[in-house]
């Protein structure tokens, strides 16, 4: 360090008087030899390092039958009812990427994918629109319904946008630090932008994987959307390639030669089609490639609403445009990775070159889109001879108490943490208050109370976990509470209704609710508008007939009724705002309404779900329910012998060993599932038949509506 007497005074009287540093001595006092570095407000190194249980919520090892199931000697390694037995497992995970990228880096499972040789390709097409906020279109009939973004999803843009540039760069710099120690060494990634973040997003990957590693600015050409007025159409974006190492996998591809360049090979022989060439007056052979070499610039169309992959999600991307890349930077049987999955457009031609994959995404819709589309994907290859993996839902188990809405992150540890417990005071008054119930101390779990019940919330920006729910149950066992109600945004897949067959057991009549959004308007809660509504409901009916051989039954399942107790918007002030001449869809007590006001003002409203099949999306069954227990793995603890002053031998500090823990529920393993598609919007109502052995027996049934919120009801059958 090299400084004069009159830097060192004035830095001295900068700290004493409380300012802050000129960026000069940024460089003065800290070496660095990075000449150009991309910095941005809250800029930090410091990368998560949390390591949270992955939960396995759902099993698909193979396509519906379309005919009776029968049971069958066991094929290649799968068992008796189609499940594979070995071998790895694709993986569909829904929660927060960063924590999922902390734990898949950090805990058990990164053993898993190094013994599958490590994560060869990711590609990521991450929310550079400011725009996408997560709000989706449903089609209803022939109307088309915008749902809201949940709480958590609003607050996960407010995360990536919530300060423009900068709070843009702070996610993904994070996140693609965590992409990159997963990646294996001769790995690639691929970062998919537009002209909004494409300057940002190359001076980033440029500090993380260094420019060294830089390969290919892919240049994607499409066209439509409309033209600007005062500027040249914006028609392409920008898919920036980085190695982990020098030692990367490529894997050169071809496009098609013109009619022009194959008339000029009009010659053939044993090798091929060729043309003669001349070289220093000698005659040379130049036989005909396969293609020309592909360039980084690709000309692909977008996808359209006539293709047969389209899922009317907002940022699919052409199966083509993905093709490219995974075959390009990956061979078969590798992993490949895609942690902004969306409709899973790399998931599925991941599937489909035979490469194995693993998927994440934030939204529950995106998760469910994607479920649908790769049973699509499994049920085409069984129709093709073709093979095909299973795949596995999963969400991360036991959540920490995170950073909470509003909480600066530059203060001091101290000081956060005393922000973080106002804020939790403040979002549990708030949400008491709308609910209409007192406030109260002296319980571990609960909150408040309202007439006989007593009220517990979970987190602001985090789900409601099986474990938190269990936790409110041993308290309600421990002091004798009867009556329960837990208030969330958001509650883990396939938690309920089995979690309150759990508490009914024990003598506690335990009600779970959602937090409507209108909690955070003051005037909703003056006027009690806000409408806590229930989780939804299941009503089967099993239907038995003799099998024609040996002492098994039929068993066929019933789909007999769906209620749901959803609202967005409400009717008054919609018919009070909306303009002569328009139109708009709200949902009122579990109905979706049209209401229109034509040219001289006239108001009318019609109920466009009018029989209760119309909130279902997709429906599934387990007919073996409890027989693959779900297991986590968690850091063993070890126990280590201290010396007398506390200090333990450095020998005997290990890398994490993990052990296996069941938690108590079990896996829900789909054997049958009927769903909508674009192109088949019926729903079969009643399963195929099941050849069942005598005895007692648990089937599951599962429910997603069209908003993706599933729902399970578990019935006991004995033949």
């Amino acid at each position: 360090m090299n400084l004069s007497d009159n830097e060192k005074r004035d830095i001295v009287k900068l700290i004493e008087a409380g300012r802050p540093l000129p960026d000069k001595y940024r460089f003065l006092l800290f070496e660095d030899k990075r000449e150009v570095e991309l910095v941005w407000n809250g800029k930090t190194n410091e990368v998560t390092n949390v390591v949270l249980p992955f939960q396995t919520i759902e099993q698909v090892d193979e396509p519906r039958s379309e005919k009776e199931a029968r049971l069958q000697g066991s094929l290649f390694d799968f068992d008796s009812r189609g499940r594979q037995l070995k071998g790895w497992t694709n993986k569909l995970i829904w929660g927060d990427n960063k924590l999922i990228l902390s734990s898949l880096k950090n805990g058990p499972m990164r053993q898993e994918i190094e013994a599958q040789g490590g994560i060869k390709l990711i590609y990521i097409d991450p929310p550079f629109d400011v725009g996408a906020d997560f709000s989706m279109n449903i089609e209803i009939g022939n109307e088309e319904f915008t749902k809201k973004p949940n709480v958590l999803e609003e607050l996960a843009y407010r995360d990536t946008w919530g300060k423009g540039a900068d709070s843009f760069i702070a996610m993904i710099y994070e996140r693609l630090s965590l992409m990159r120690d997963l990646l294996a060494d001769d790995g690639s990634i691929y970062v998919h932008c537009d002209w909004r973040v494409n300057s940002y997003m190359r001076l980033v990957l440029d500090e993380i994987f260094d420019k060294e590693n830089f390969r290919n600015e892919i240049v994607w050409k499409y066209t439509g959307s409309l033209a600007p007025q005062k500027d040249f159409s914006r028609k392409h974006d920008t898919i920036l390639r980085y190695s982990k190492s020098e030692n990367t996998i490529f894997n050169h591809l071809f496009t098609p030669y013109s009619e022009g360049a194959i008339n000029r090979f009009d010659k053939e022989d044993n090798f091929g089609r060729y043309k003669i060439t001349y070289r220093d007056g000698k005659e040379y052979k130049t036989y005909m490639k396969e293609g020309k070499r592909l360039e980084d610039t690709w000309d692909i169309s977008i996808i359209m609403k006539n293709d047969g992959d389209f899922t009317n999600y907002p940022t699919q991307k052409p199966s083509k445009l993905v093709e490219n890349i995974i075959l390009a930077s990956s061979n078969e049987n590798d992993i490949v990775a895609d942690f902004f999955s969306g409709s899973g457009t790399t998931l599925a031609a991941a599937e489909k070159l035979g490469r194995k994959w693993i998927g994440s995404d934030l939204g529950k819709f995106a998760i469910h889109t994607t479920r649908k589309r790769m049973i699509g994907v499994q049920r085409q290859m069984k129709k093709d001879g073709k093979n095909f993996r299973a795949f596995e839902i999963l969400n991360l188990g036991k959540y920490e108490r995170q950073h909470y809405i509003g909480v600066n992150p530059n203060l001091r540890e101290e000081e956060i943490q005393q922000q973080i417990a106002q804020k939790e005071k403040e979002f549990v008054s708030l949400v008491l208050s709308a609910y209409k119930a007192e406030a109260f101390d002296g319980f571990k779990t609960f909150h408040g109370k309202k007439s006989s019940r007593l009220v517990a919330i979970g987190p602001i920006n985090l789900l409601v976990s099986r474990l938190f729910v269990e936790e409110v149950i041993g308290e309600c066992l421990e002091k004798k509470i009867t009556k329960a109600d837990i208030l969330a945004f958001e509650f883990e897949m396939g938690l309920f209704p089995n979690i309150q067959e759990v508490a009914k057991s024990k003598g506690i009549d335990l009600a779970l609710k959602y937090i409507p959004r209108d909690v955070f308007d003051k005037r909703a809660i003056e006027k009690n508008q806000v409408v806590f509504h229930d989780v939804s409901y299941i009503e089967v009916k099993p239907h038995f007939a003799k099998a024609t051989r040996g002492k098994a039954d039929l068993v066929s399942i019933e789909l007999t009724d769906f209620s749901v107790f959803y609202n967005q918007d409400s009717i008054k002030e919609v018919e009070e705002n909306l303009k002569n001449g328009g139109k708009k869809l709200l949902v009122e007590n579990g109905q979706i309404i049209k209401i229109s006001k034509d040219k001289d003002g006239i108001t009318t409203r019609e109920n466009l779900t009018k029989e209760w099949t119309d909130w279902i999306d997709y429906w599934a069954v387990d007919f073996d329910f409890e027989s693959k227990k779900e297991i986590i793995r968690v850091p063993k603890k070890e126990s280590l012998q201290p010396h007398i002053d506390g200090t333990v031998d450095p020998h005997q500090a290990k890398l994490p060993e993990f052990e296996e823990i069941w938690t108590g529920d079990f896996v829900f393993e789909n054997e049958w599932q009927s769903f909508r598609t674009k192109k088949d919007r019926n729903l079969e109502m009643v399963s195929v038949a099941k050849e069942m052995q005598s005895g007692k027996h648990k089937i599951a049934v599962k429910v997603v509506d069209i908003f993706g919120n599933d729902t399970m009801k578990i019935i006991e059958i004995k033949i």
